[in-house]
């Protein structure tokens, strides 16, 4: 994918045909909205939900 100033988009990209997520998704937004990849953690902006441990 590649957003509207035309850099490719890191949570998305193409495996043939289909679409691939790269982010996992958050469990208490729901699709749609990402968890950010951090050192130790994956983290929600929009919720605050926090998963630690390296999965």
């Amino acid at each position: 994918m590649v957003s509207s100033d035309g850099t490719p988009n890191a949570a998305y990209s193409l495996d043939g045909e289909k679409l691939k997520r790269n982010n996992k998704p958050c469990p208490r937004c729901g699709d749609g909205v990402f968890l950010a990849k951090h050192a130790d953690r994956f983290h929600c902006g929009r919720c605050g939900y926090t998963e630690y441990g390296k999965k």
